[in-house]
């Protein structure tokens, strides 16, 4: 069965971690500015690339994963300075069993270890960890650390990061219809009634915003499964650079692009002619 969302109540620890800022990008560079009414609300990334950087290092494709850490606390750290209020991470995915045990059981221990290595940091900065994901083959031990995470960020009010793990998105949408369905079996919901607010209240984190901007790294132009509900009118940005090279500069070029873009939602507009065509 899928991990039902819920909200935890803060612990007494967050409430004893004063806020801080990130640490300045060491290049010196600046988050740009760009008016709140066009920054995405949500931004959700495909972390790609690890095992490629690796492999061209001639190291083993762990490195690449542990690189990429590394990225993904410079650009939670982006976000937070540029006022991003939800940012979603692709950290593990159900078709990412596929590969060797080997690699599966790095994967489990790292997800595990990177949650409680970074936890403390990301809740001095005022993020909120939350997790969307199926809980049946996940290593309890992960779950556990996710589950801490939730509780002792649960009280903050800035960044609220996603970390997907083993997540997919037909997955999610499968898992949603089968509560819609188990509803209408036991009488409590009449068929005719079903809107996609009915699927979107039954989907992993139904607070979840839809996804203004879909980041993905290593020059790839996929979802990979990623969000297919919430990123039906998202905006799509794909950058060259593989994850371990991606920081905070990254995400901010992306969000420059983003607010350059007329998102119309299906709509269009007619250019009127405000006086008489030019002739020539």
């Amino acid at each position: 069965m899928a991990r039902a969302s819920r909200r935890t109540p803060p612990t007494s620890a967050s409430a004893r971690i004063p806020r801080a800022a990130p640490a300045p990008h060491p290049s010196g560079a600046r988050p740009p500015a760009i008016p709140a009414e066009v920054l995405p609300r949500h931004v959700a990334i495909v972390m790609d690339g690890n095992g490629r950087w690796a492999n061209a290092r001639r190291l083993p494709r762990t490195a690449g994963h542990e690189a990429g850490e590394v990225a993904l606390n410079d650009v939670v750290a982006g976000a937070v300075q540029l006022g991003l209020s939800h940012v979603s991470a692709y950290a593990f995915s159900t078709e990412n069993w596929k590969r060797s045990p080997e690699e599966v059981r790095f994967l489990m221990g790292f997800n595990r270890e990177t949650i409680r290595r970074r936890r403390d940091l990301w809740d001095s900065w005022g993020v909120r960890i939350r997790w969307a994901g199926r809980q049946p083959r996940l290593w309890g031990s992960v779950v556990k650390e996710l589950q801490v995470a939730e509780r002792q960020t649960a009280g903050n009010d800035g960044l609220t990061l996603t970390l997907c793990v083993n997540y997919g998105g037909r997955l999610e949408i499968t898992d949603a219809v089968r509560a819609v369905a188990a509803e209408v079996a036991a009488g409590r919901l009449d068929p005719s009634r079903i809107t996609e607010k009915t699927i979107a209240k039954h989907l992993y984190d139904p607070d979840m915003p839809d996804v203004d901007l879909f980041l993905r790294s290593s020059g790839e132009q996929r979802t990979s499964n990623f969000l297919p509900w919430q990123s039906a009118y998202a905006e799509m940005v794909f950058v060259p650079e593989l994850w371990p090279d991606v920081d905070r500069r990254v995400l901010w070029r992306a969000v420059e692009e983003y607010a350059r873009r007329d998102r119309r939602y299906g709509g269009a507009v007619d250019a009127v002619a405000s006086g008489p065509a030019e002739q020539g």
